[in-house]
């Protein structure tokens, strides 16, 4: 089972999901969890922008959908909304403190070629954002400065 977390600065979710659940269940359901896969990613990315006072992670999650299904037919879309996907990735691993290692290339290539990959190499990368986040919101609050000593 995923492990739910709520976004830092947020009342929305995001969900530490298993790489490997996020490979095999779209086999599983023949591509069906795949598509919610994609629009919930999306979502989480577009609400830890919000949280965070920016749009650069997105704006529209049904509109990504939109463009690996529908947008499939005509191979652009679907090309575009995976680059512009693993992008939002980046920027939220710079936003978390991690070090950007998604990269949308290759996952455009594991998109194409092997799929499972695709899915559980994007996983596992957002993962590291909500990784990174959660241990940002249970970190300790700093200690207040020391109060000014009067002079005498």
């Amino acid at each position: 089972m995923a492990e739910e977390i709520t976004i830092p600065g947020s009342t929305g979710t995001a969900k530490l999901r298993s790489p490997w659940a996020a490979a095999l269940l779209p086999l599983i359901t023949l591509g069906i969890y795949a598509i919610f896969w994609y629009y919930f990613i999306n979502r989480e990315l577009r609400d830890y922008g919000r949280a965070n006072n920016t749009d650069e992670l997105g704006e529209s999650p049904g509109m990504s959908v939109v463009a690996v299904t529908i947008g499939a037919l005509i191979i652009v879309p679907a090309v575009i909304s995976v680059i512009n996907t693993f992008k939002r990735l980046q920027t939220a691993q710079r936003m978390a403190g991690v070090e950007p290692q998604a990269n949308g290339w290759l996952g455009l290539v594991m998109a194409l070629l092997i799929s499972p990959v695709f899915y559980a190499y994007e996983q596992s990368e957002i993962n590291k954002v909500w990784r990174s986040a959660e241990a940002g919101v249970s970190a300790p609050p700093a200690p207040p400065p020391p109060a000014p000593q009067p002079a005498t």
